[in-house]
């Protein structure tokens, strides 16, 4: 650790040394009617040679700017859908260079002959992260969230963790516009099952975040932004989606259905947003579970059929505006909040085959359970953006308070069958809980170029949390309620993490390097009121993070990069109560888990923003996995748990390549090779280790054909892999197409969707380690037809709310139900 603190020292101070006088020249591109233009393509080209020096495309304010360019003679060429192209006179570059307003002009018929060359692929390798354009995929039209992120490149959705893994790892931070979610990992699929694509403009997958970035998640993050508006007036847009699940022999009513309104309202002064949703999701699983045990010359087979049918609504809102105080003064507010409620209806048959001695039993029982679960979270937000006159300075200050309420009632009425089909024993069984969490939290942020090729970034945060878990479990004796001993407690969590960071970065022409280091500090104690236990962990942290861009040719770069990271169990993994699943089942949490710490190393090569290749490699300390997982002879009881496996490795490799057969018809490639290693000296009191190859892969074909039509196919396939004790033992993939057609100069669209046309995508695995030797199949709705219309009403040039982090970020997503 001192060796590459000394390292990053001499980086920034060897970087801020070396500043080349090179010149920039800025501009702005606006339309007939003085109006700006984003996202316009500007090329800087050589003259008379017409070879290109650099490519940037205009900010929503229609501004562009080319750094360290050469002294010589350029042309500017202007291109973008809807408007003709446009060439500049030549101009001289000797200084910095501030051009006038560049008028270009609109014109349908350029309109209709570029529009195929004008749409934005679906996918986008950049420099720091891969960015999935939702909403030009058709392929993704009426989709969850959930579902988009099955079919990205690297990223894995285990159905049957309910978690989401990046380059095969665990340890995802989510966020939506910047902001951390607010679920745990079980909700946070239940969330992404909810959102529809219609609400999605791109996804974001940042696989080394920089020292800038909260320090939480392993694997990386991914940020999901919802669609934003762009100039003065109002402007909004209207979606709804129904989908309905093809299977045979389902329940009645496994749907999902989902309205979606915005509407955005922007003066000189002032900028006043909102939307809101409301879903319903309905969805079933058949799970399937078998295992032995073998205590005293009894041995048990278990054979288990659970059937869940899950029914579930929410609605939610924001509400926000900014007051622009002056040309640098932003001051902004936001409310935002969101009500769920989620029913769970389980019936389940358990067949247990006995032998002792020669003779066998073949004794049952029969569960029948509900569980509702509503919750509700709200939160608030108070910024101030201040740009100072050096260009480029900005200071920024968040206060969040967010707040989270989670209850819950759960019901158990199970039969116990001899072989001849008797009942011999019932038990009812009720579990009572409720969450609260309270978060507090500020941060500042500093910004300020030391030259036109350097840039220091620095700032602070801190964090209150506090949750109190209160569990109440009863059984039904003799016509009254009585208190289970042992499985009743109040559980207190409080939380204090500080943090400061500090990011440097340089630009030396064909290098671009970025050094930092971040530092937190946690004091977090857990308070067991029952049993008037106490677990305290006081920590320090280092994150140091190094990022180097070569600039190998004009079209070609490597970047080389390395991060630490940390993931702190969420809340409801430290909460130490007892969940009854079935008799013979319990899941119960650890608040004596540690946290997890990763170093992130990575080598990525691109060429022309298409052909991308790159490696990398993850070793993550303490590894919080089901690793708790024990099965007692005696009892014949499982019980479920995480913990912490001494080590695990992940190594990588990734190919992205897309292929253009004709004007019209493009593919988009994505190959993943993995190699998974998972170790501990002593692990439940014996050595373990498991490692194993697997690959997936993603290809998707696009046809824009006339009159707005288009067609959209994917398909995806990953290969048997392991997850610490756990092997996924079959081949999961999933054929998905798509058409979508445009009306009223495309603010009204269309869209049909089939996803897992076959119906092939399901899980099966198992858990073998000393004497459990679990053997589980989940069957999983993932065949869904889906209609999606939507509107866009009004000015579509509407500048939007400006998209910021708020200081709860990296805790919000440790809540959970």
């Amino acid at each position: 650790m001192k060796n590459l603190l000394v390292l990053m020292a001499c980086l920034m101070v060897c970087g801020v040394s070396f500043a080349q006088k090179l010149s920039q020249v800025t501009g702005k591109v606006i339309d007939e009617k003085a109006v700006a233009v984003p996202f316009a393509i500007v090329k800087l080209v050589n003259f008379p040679d017409t070879t290109v020096a650099k490519v940037v495309a205009t900010d929503i304010d229609g501004a562009f700017k080319f750094d360290k360019q050469k002294s010589g003679d350029y042309v500017l060429l202007i291109s973008i859908v809807g408007f003709k192209n446009k060439r500049t006179e030549k101009f001289s570059l000797t200084e910095d260079l501030k051009m006038a307003d560049i008028i270009i002009e609109s014109s349908s018929r350029q309109l209709k002959e570029v529009s195929v060359q004008g749409r934005k692929p679906y996918i986008e390798h950049q420099i720091d992260k891969t960015v999935l354009n939702v909403e030009n995929s058709i392929v993704s039209s009426g989709s969850t969230a959930l579902e988009i992120l099955e079919k990205a490149p690297g990223v894995q959705v285990d159905r049957q963790s309910e978690q989401i893994l990046l380059n095969n790892k665990s340890g995802v931070m989510v966020m939506i516009d910047g902001k951390n979610n607010f679920l745990s990992t079980a909700d946070l699929a239940v969330y992404l099952g909810s959102l529809n694509s219609s609400q999605i403009a791109t996804i974001e997958i940042i696989t080394n975040p920089s020292s800038k970035y909260d320090a939480a998640g392993n694997a990386g993050i991914i940020n999901i932004k919802l669609k934003r508006n762009k100039a003065y007036g109002t402007n909004g847009s209207v979606s709804s989606t129904y989908r309905n699940a093809i299977r045979a022999n389902l329940p009645k009513n496994i749907y999902g259905s989902d309205v979606n309104f915005s509407i955005n309202n922007r003066n000189k002064n002032w900028n006043f947003y909102s939307n809101a949703n409301a879903s319903k999701n309905n969805n079933f699983s058949n799970l399937f579970l078998e295992r032995t045990t073998n205590n005293d010359g009894l041995q048990s087979a278990f054979n288990q059929n659970f059937q869940k049918i899950y029914t579930g609504s929410r609605l939610a809102a924001k509400l926000g505006a900014d007051y622009y105080a002056g040309e640098k003064t932003t001051i902004g507010v936001m409310f935002d909040g969101s009500t769920s409620t989620r029913k769970l209806d389980n019936f389940s048959q358990t067949f247990i085959n006995e032998t002792q001695s020669g003779i066998t039993n073949n004794n049952s029982l029969v569960l029948n359970s509900d569980a509702n679960t509503p919750n509700k979270n709200y939160s608030a937000n108070f910024n101030i953006k201040h740009e100072f006159k050096k260009e480029g300075a900005s200071l920024n200050f968040d206060a969040d308070y967010s707040g989270f309420n989670y209850t819950g009632l759960e019901n158990f009425n199970t039969n116990f069958y001899n072989e001849n089909g008797l009942i011999y024993n019932n038990t009812i069984i009720k579990n009572d809980s409720k969450t609260d969490i309270n978060i507090f939290a500020s941060k500042v942020d500093f910004t300020w170029p030391i030259s036109k090729t350097a840039k220091l970034e620095t700032g602070l945060k801190s964090s209150f949390v506090k949750t109190n878990n209160d569990f109440l479990s009863s059984n039904l004796v003799n016509g009254s309620w009585q208190n289970i001993v042992g499985q009743s407690n109040n559980f207190i969590y409080k939380e204090n993490v500080n943090a400061a960071y500090a990011n440097l970065s340089k630009d030396l022409g064909k290098w671009q390097i970025q050094a930092g280091l971040r530092a937190e500090y946690t004091n977090a104690t857990g308070i067991l009121v029952t049993d008037h236990t106490a677990a305290d962990q006081k920590y320090l942290s280092l994150f140091p993070t190094v990022f180097v861009n070569q600039k190998i040719s004009e079209n070609s770069n490597l970047r080389y990069s390395y991060g630490r990271r940390i993931d702190r169990p969420n809340y409801q993994q430290l909460n130490p109560f007892n969940f009854y699943m079935d008799p013979y089942t319990i899941q119960q949490g650890n608040p004596y888990l540690k946290p997890q710490f990763t170093n992130n190393f990575e080598v990525s090569y691109s060429y022309k923003s298409g052909l991308s290749f790159s490696l990398a490699y993850s070793k993550i300390k303490d590894l919080i996995l089901d690793s708790k997982t024990a099965q007692n002879d005696s009892t014949r009881i499982v019980t479920v748990g995480q913990g912490n496996i001494g080590s695990g490795q992940y190594y990588s490799a990734g190919l992205y390549f897309p292929l253009k057969i004709t004007k019209w018809w493009n593919f988009q490639n994505n190959f993943n090779l993995f190699y998974n290693k998972f170790n501990d000296d002593n692990l439940e009191g014996a050595p373990f280790v498991l490692s194993k190859v697997s690959y997936n892969f993603n290809l998707t074909s696009t046809i824009t054909l006339a009159n707005n039509w288009a067609i959209e196919t994917n398909f995806w396939l990953n290969s048997p892999r392991v997850k610490g004790l756990e092997k996924t033992i079959i081949y999961q993939y999933a054929l998905n197409t798509g058409v979508q057609k445009s009306f009223l100069n495309k603010t009204l669209k269309l869209k049909l969707n089939i996803d897992d046309v076959f119906q092939t995508n399901y899980w099966k695995g198992t858990l073998d380690y000393q004497n459990v030797n679990l053997r589980v199949q989940n069957n999983y709705i993932t065949r869904r037809a889906s209609f999606n219309i939507s509107y866009n009403f009004g000015n579509q040039n509407v500048k939007s709310a400006r998209s910021r982090n708020t200081a709860t970020d990296d805790i919000k997503g440790r809540a959970g139900s």
